[in-house]
């Protein structure tokens, strides 16, 4: 082959095509180089396709499916592997000469088009066959991971036996260089000039793998065709699972499917034999992914945006009071038993929840690592501001059901149990919304039909239409935050809850100290701060304030389990009673003996009663308090 290149080279290309002789030797020397190209291509192309038929007829392939665990040692793989040696020596031949000749160059692509096409047909009906009996076996999320496990093994069983004939040179490498322009023209200039200067050498030396083996095999493996046929035959695997992807409505699953098909991509992206998964599996993933963000937005719409409470939902407190009934258990049991006891009760605290905040944490914590971080941030965003209204429209219920002791609580418990179940994420749950402002609409289309002169077809700014779209339609940009509007929900609530319960247990005088207030100087004269009216409203107080105090903290305890939860909320209840006994006495300082009716033992009784009142706020919230005199 080396002399018939020669021979070419001498008599077409270079000076023995000058006499008549060398014309003559020209054609027999083309006639020698087609022979050889036609004896390469019988003993590779012709014996991959006899290869090809002998196993298919004697596997009866498609009619009878090949076992996957029989495939690797049966005639599929035997028969090539025996041809292999023969083959890759002639086509190690055509790889050294195919910057020589375009005829070598498309009979190696001829080469590698049959070896490609012959080895998908053998292989695509077994590869479909496994995968609809791994789906009827294990399942949808089973078959996933079995079915990546096995795709992989074909990947790499190919990629060797691939190596096994065209090692070396990447022909996609070969095919591009081969079709920029007159590269392989034996009469350009060009390829004068890269002849004269060992052009060959010099272009795989540059490709950088003629001169280092250890890269030969990598871009082999790297060449379309043969990852295009990969990718024919990791398709059934995205064919299957989409078939029962797209008919799915069990966010667990899809959830699971997801995990292990990103589990699978991180396994087969780490070798080059298996990219082709990879590439199938990231097709998977996103049509998976498509599939649960839709289910879950399904989920949130039907439990979160559109619910409706009924009875039982709303029924708070007993709801919490069941749950603590159910809790004193017997102590006397095993260690297991304990801790399935403690397994339970989370559960039965889980479902004490109200259900839209329950549904919305349990769907956000499902997506939370199988959707992209900015998909799930838009979800939540959505779902924080459903939640956090449904929240408000069931205290409202509970407001006029139950009492405002009972729709503060609720709200603040729930409240807080969703910031709280929201921190772990780390998200920014803001967007912007934009709205069409049509409000000047009107003035524009009048000053539009005004206009006798308009340009409607004109193609520059001054056109009508364009003028009236612009001044006649605006957009508005506003922007939301679910968290801040969360946080101001809770603190609205916790500041609700401290107003409610200190006018509760000290409305009265809170009353009197506002009516202090409104009088300015001259409350000492006034009928309410009268020595005997003051006295009774301070009775009346440390009477009513055990009382309240006492049902605020057992309240409390019932939709709080944190005993901190509840110092933090009862100290402003506490200091506000407290300002306002400052005040009193201030007001009661003020009055001088005889002045509407008191006088050492009024004030001295009135001070008793102020400590009194204090002493049992200290005792109800553990504050040290300063009795003042």
């Amino acid at each position: 082959l080396d002399e018939v290149d020669d021979a070419v080279d001498f008599f077409v290309r270079g000076e023995g095509n000058v006499s008549a002789e060398g014309v003559e030797y020209a054609k027999r020397a083309l006639a020698l180089h087609e022979a050889c190209i036609f004896l390469i291509k019988e003993a590779v192309v012709d014996r991959i396709q006899q290869a090809t038929a002998d196993v298919t007829a004697a596997l009866n392939i498609p009619k009878q499916i090949l076992p996957a665990d029989k495939l690797e040692a049966s005639l599929v793989y035997t028969r090539f592997h025996g041809i292999s040696s023969r083959s890759r020596m002639l086509l190690s031949l055509l790889i050294e000469r195919v910057d020589k000749s375009n005829q070598y160059r498309d009979l190696l692509l001829l080469c590698r088009n049959t070896f490609c096409s012959s080895r998908e047909s053998l292989l695509r009906h077994t590869v479909r066959a496994h995968m609809d009996t791994l789906k009827m076996q294990h399942g949808l999320v089973g078959m996933t991971r079995l079915a990546c496990v096995f795709l992989m093994r074909i990947c790499v069983i190919e990629g060797a036996l691939y190596l096994d004939f065209f090692g070396g040179r990447k022909l996609s490498d070969i095919e591009n260089v081969n079709d920029d322009g007159d590269s392989n023209d034996p009469d350009s200039p060009k390829k004068d000039e890269e002849n004269n200067n060992n052009g060959p050498l010099t272009k795989i030396s540059k490709s950088g793998t003629k001169n280092d083996p250890s890269k030969q095999n990598t871009s082999a493996l790297e060449d379309k065709a043969f990852l295009v046929m990969l990718d024919s035959l990791c398709s059934p695997l995205h064919r299957t699972v989409r078939r029962g992807v797209v008919l799915l409505n069990d966010l667990d699953t899809l959830c699971q499917i997801v995990s292990v098909l990103r589990e699978e991509r991180s396994t087969a992206n780490a070798s080059l034999d298996t990219r082709a998964v990879a590439r199938t599996i990231s097709g998977i993933i996103e049509d998976s992914q498509e599939r649960l963000i839709f289910v879950s937005q399904f989920l949130l719409q039907k439990e979160a945006v559109r619910f409706r409470p009924t009875a039982e939902d709303l029924n708070y407190p007993e709801k919490l009071l069941l749950l603590k009934e159910n809790s004193q258990g017997d102590f006397n049991t095993t260690n297991e038993q304990q801790q399935e006891d403690a397994v339970k009760a989370q559960l039965k605290v889980y479902e004490s929840w109200f259900p839209p905040m329950r549904s919305v944490l349990r769907v956000l914590s499902k997506i939370f690592r199988v959707v992209e971080p900015r998909v799930f941030e838009d979800i939540a965003f959505q779902a924080v501001q459903a939640c956090t209204n449904c929240l408000k429209d069931a205290a409202q219920h509970i407001l006029e059901n139950k009492g405002v002791i009972h729709s503060d609580l609720f709200l603040v418990k729930h409240l807080l149990i969703l910031r709280e179940q929201l921190s772990p994420f780390d998200i920014e749950l803001r967007a912007v919304e934009r709205q069409l402002d049509f409000s000047e609409a009107g003035k524009a289309v009048t000053k539009f039909l005004a206009n006798r002169n308009r340009q409607i077809f004109s193609m520059t700014t001054e056109n009508a239409l364009v003028t009236l779209l612009r001044e006649g339609v605006s957009v508005q940009e506003s922007s939301v935050d679910s968290k801040r509007d969360l946080e101001d929900a809770l603190r609205s609530a916790c500041n609700d809850f401290i107003e409610h319960t200190s006018v509760r247990s000290a409305g009265l005088l809170l009353d009197l100290i506002a009516q202090c207030k409104s009088s300015a100087s001259d409350s000492k004269n006034q009928s309410f701060m009268a020595a005997e009216n003051v006295k009774n409203v301070l009775l009346k107080t440390k009477e009513e304030i055990k009382n309240e105090m006492e049902e605020t903290r057992n309240q409390m305890g019932i939709y709080l389990e944190s005993t901190a939860t509840q110092g933090i909320l009862l100290k402003p209840v506490v200091r506000k009673i407290c300002r306002s006994l400052d005040e009193c006495r201030r007001h009661i300082v003020d009055i001088r003996d005889g002045e509407n009716g008191w006088d050492s033992l009024f004030r001295e009784e009135a001070f008793k009663l102020g400590q009194d009142i204090e002493l049992i706020l200290q005792d109800g919230s553990g504050r040290k308090t300063v009795v003042r005199r």
